[in-house]
């Protein structure tokens, strides 16, 4: 008796192993896909492959349609496993990224330094000129690139007006972590030091790069960014894959490293405008407090996120191999870059694969 009872279990466990790996092996033995710069050809896998739940996919779809979402795509390995567009949204429409977009500048002078145009440590005026804040010029000096890339240029963040009367010193630089909207001087740093304006070398260094579509629009004092789900995704799968496109280095990897880990002792959930998951505390834009525990704690710790006003979303999540991108109105009320939108969210998509 006790030797048949020992078989079983050893059946047992050799299944249960077994499906286990299938499951990881089912994303970590292929190779990456990067989809082609022009047309709409895009690999895609099918939850069956990947031996995730089916039954799971449509009470996910459901929540996203009643969350008032326009478009949500999941990629792992970069080919498109699910692609789902919402309340008459299409694949060729386009939506605002929203402070998502604030990516896009981390990326870029990223790459404006690589180029050697600039060094985030030095100061913002040695680019745009002195004056553009309505501090001391010893204050104003005090900024670097890197203090608006990490939310801690110290100026007042009562306003997200960004004209030198509404600059004003509230801590010094690298002192206070505030989410403030002038971190679009970046925008004018990255002009100045490569030549050319913010959308011609963005397009050239980035846009074009990889495939996207989408052009900046100016909204009051916001620099936002508008394009397809799909152009989104590969800004995402460009990240999962540390700043590569298959063989070409966009961004180059210290850099990368440097903007998705913590990048300030006072806000540990913040990198180079990346949120980033999993961390011991985090800060919530407009706010002073300390948060205990990880920004989304449904969601894999490894995770940084893009996030965007109205529920503007992008997931990478590295351990998976996976990108995400949710597109559409607020879930709930209007709100920032966070909402308990995550948290359910991420219980829908844990299903599929748990």
């Amino acid at each position: 008796m006790t030797k048949t009872i020992f078989k079983f279990l050893i059946i047992l466990c050799f299944i249960s192993c077994s499906k286990e790996s299938s499951i990881d092996e089912s994303t970590s033995g292929q190779t990456m896909y990067f989809p082609p710069l022009t047309g709409t050809t895009w690999e895609t896998q099918s939850i069956s492959d990947l031996k995730w739940n089916q039954n799971a996919v449509q009470p996910l779809l459901a929540y996203l349609e009643l969350k008032h979402s326009k478009s949500f795509i999941i990629l792992v390995n970069g080919r498109i496993v699910l692609e789902n567009y919402f309340n008459n949204h299409t694949v060729s429409t386009n939506w605002y990224w929203a402070s998502a977009g604030k990516t896009l500048t981390s990326t870029l002078t990223g790459i404006a330094q690589q180029e050697g145009l600039l060094n985030i440590n030095s100061k913002v005026s040695q680019y745009i000129g002195t004056g553009w804040t309505s501090e001391t010029l010893t204050q104003e000096n005090l900024i670097t690139p890197k203090h608006l890339l990490t939310m801690t240029s110290g100026l007042d963040d009562s306003t997200d007006d960004v004209n030198p009367e509404n600059l004003i010193y509230k801590a010094d630089a690298g002192k206070r972590w505030a989410y403030h909207n002038v971190y679009v001087k970046l925008q004018n740093v990255v002009a100045k030091a490569s030549g050319q304006t913010w959308e011609n070398y963005f397009n050239a260094k980035l846009r074009d790069k990889i495939g996207m579509n989408g052009a900046w629009v100016q909204l009051g004092v916001n620099s936002v960014y508008t394009s397809t789900s799909r152009s989104m995704a590969r800004f995402g799968l460009l990240m999962l894959n540390k700043g590569k496109w298959g063989n070409e280095i966009i961004l180059n990897e210290n850099y990368f490293n440097e903007a998705t880990n913590t990048s300030q002792n006072i806000n540990l959930g913040y990198g180079y405008l990346w949120w980033l998951n999993g961390k011991a505390n985090y800060h919530l834009p407009q706010s002073q407090l300390t948060f205990p525990g990880s920004i989304i704690p449904t969601a894999p710790n490894d995770m940084f996120m893009a996030l965007g006003k109205n529920d503007q979303k992008i997931y990478i999540v590295p351990s998976k191999k996976m990108v995400i991108i949710r597109m559409g109105d607020a879930a709930d009320d209007e709100n920032l870059a966070l909402s308990d939108f995550d948290k359910t969210l991420w219980e829908k998509i844990n299903a599929l694969y748990q």
